[in-house]
């Protein structure tokens, strides 16, 4: 079970002009976005583990990062990324099971043999899931991501203990609620498409997401709208 809620004053998010934040002081940071789907997967995993006092959010500004960031600490020059015990970390999947198994707070993955596979199952098509969204944004939208969403649509309800993936809410609950929150508010506006219509477990799963205090403490309806006014613009730009 997740930690209880903490309240937290967000920092601003640094740009260009900003100062780098010492480097290997000892502190944890996590230097994320607070409206990239793939940061704002670490940032949920560290408040269902309760480390908001453990873990320190340093938040960029994609569209004017600071130059220091890919200099001096992370040349893949992307987010999220963990600065822990002497070396960076990155890439988001990696990371969740990184603060599980090096961090102490409520266990991310059961024991359990049968949900466990059926996990690694969902973790290993989580990638696939994004990508066929995001690529259906440049084609044909619904047309072209609408068996991606039947996919998790048919995976959940497989437990009968609770409406997430593997009944109770996980690391892959985790792992697709940022991307689905964006995806849902991008086909919505853009095409008009409503990815729970027909999908009732799908809508479930979200109305019960919501009321994680993990999740709920991350999402900003302001980073959603980031989100879909970066993809309508980059696709315009492409016309």
């Amino acid at each position: 079970m997740a930690t209880p809620a903490v309240v937290e004053n967000l920092p601003a998010r640094l740009d260009s002009s900003a100062e780098q934040p010492p480097l290997f002081d000892g502190t944890t940071r996590l230097y994320t976005s607070y409206a990239c789907p793939f940061a704002h997967r670490i940032w949920i995993t560290r408040n269902y583990k309760g480390l908001q006092d453990k873990i320190k959010l340093v938040p960029l500004n994609l569209q004017d990062r600071p130059a220091w960031y890919k200099e001096k600490v992370y040349p893949v020059n992307k987010v999220p990324a963990l600065e822990h015990n002497g070396k960076i970390i990155g890439e988001s999947l990696d990371l969740i099971k990184y603060l599980d198994s090096n961090f102490e707070g409520p266990p991310l993955f059961p024991d359990d043999p049968e949900r466990k596979k059926f996990g690694e199952e969902l973790w290993s098509y989580v990638d696939e899931f994004v990508s066929v969204v995001f690529n259906s944004f440049k084609g044909e939208g619904p047309k072209e991501c609408a068996s991606a969403f039947d996919h998790v649509e048919n995976s959940l309800g497989k437990f009968e203990d609770g409406p997430f993936f593997l009944g109770q809410c996980s690391g892959v609950d985790i792992a697709y609620i940022p991307f689905v929150e964006r995806f849902q508010s991008y086909l919505s506006e853009v095409w008009n498409y409503d990815i729970t219509a027909g999908r009732p477990k799908l809508a479930a799963w979200i109305e019960e997401m919501d009321k994680v205090d993990a999740y709920k403490q991350t999402k900003n309806l302001s980073n959603t709208k980031e989100f879909v006014e970066y993809w309508k613009a980059r696709l315009r730009a492409q016309l």
